[in-house]
Formats: C-alpha cells, sequence, structure tokens
C-alpha cells in the first residue's frame, strides 16, 4: 500500500477529532475527541516511520501515547471534581475554576 492511503486516514481521523473539538460542549468528548487527534498524529509517524524504514517514528508514536494517557488521567479527574462540587459541566459555563 502506498503511504498516502495512511495519510489520508491519519487526516481524516484528525480532522473528525479536530472538528469534535471544536463544536462540542461536554468535556468527556472534547477529552475523546483530543484523543482521536492525537491518534490521527501517530498513524502519520508510523506510516512516515513505515516509509524511511526506522523506528523513530513508533518510538515517538509511544512518547504521544504516554502523553495522551497522562491527559486523560487528569482530565478525568477534573471532570469527577468538577462534578463533585456541583458546577456546570458545560464547558462554556464552566470559565475556571473556582478553588
Amino acid at each position: 500500500m502506498s503511504i498516502a492511503w495512511y495519510l489520508a486516514v491519519s487526516a481524516i481521523v484528525f480532522a473528525l477529532g479536530a472538528l469534535g473539538v471544536i463544536t462540542r460542549r461536554n468535556p468527556l468528548v472534547v477529552l475523546l475527541c483530543l484523543e482521536l487527534m492525537l491518534n490521527g498524529g501517530n498513524l502519520a509517524l508510523i506510516a512516515f516511520s513505515r516509509m524511511w524504514g526506522n523506528g523513530d517514528g513508533q518510538i515517538l508514536a509511544l512518547i504521544v501515547m504516554t502523553v495522551a494517557a497522562c491527559e486523560v488521567c487528569i482530565g478525568l479527574g477534573m471532570v469527577v471534581a468538577i462534578h463533585r462540587r456541583r458546577l456546570p459541566i458545560d464547558l462554556d459555563e464552566l470559565r475556571e475554576l473556582q478553588g
């Protein structure tokens, strides 16, 4: 298969994630769409790594997956903390964390 197919799928996944981040107001859906964007970037990294025949892109993709896992942990913790304080979970209404 040509690298163009991998890059096309990567661009579609990234664009769907970006569209979800822009249009959604629920923080859980925004986190899910951010994960889609990161996975689209990972697919492009792995495709380029395969094209050039080295493992640098795969190593960078593993680092991106680690950062994505940390981002989800922090984000879900913030959503749970906001929900327990009975604050609105809508991203437009939640302007800053009051601590």
